[in-house]
């Protein structure tokens, strides 16, 4: 149950930075709910999980999955750069996750 309320932590904080960088290039009511919303659920999951797994493994899997999410959801729908460099730092923090995970 703790790696489900992770996963839905992550996906929750992925919404949340979409949402935050449409509401910093339109400022509506919709944007803010949006980057609101899936931030604060962000919080309620992690928080939830920790009932289930260790405090340092459930956050670093949530930070980890929120930043490589974040820039793959900023490279793909807001053009930002694609360069080597970029990926391989997102395989690298995949890779740090996983490594953590798993000691």
């Amino acid at each position: 149950m703790g790696w489900f309320y992770v996963f839905l932590a992550a996906v929750s904080e992925l919404i949340g930075v979409l949402g935050l960088n449409l509401f910093s290039k339109k400022h509506t009511f919709k944007n803010s709910i949006i980057y609101l919303g899936g931030l604060g659920a962000s919080f309620i999951f992690i928080y939830s999980s920790f009932r289930y797994l260790p405090l340092s493994i459930a956050y670093t899997v949530w930070i980890g999955i929120g930043t490589a999410g974040a820039v793959l959801i900023n490279m793909i729908f807001f053009g930002e750069s694609k360069s080597w460099k970029r990926i391989a730092s997102i395989i690298a923090i995949i890779i740090g996750v996983i490594g953590l995970e798993s000691l």
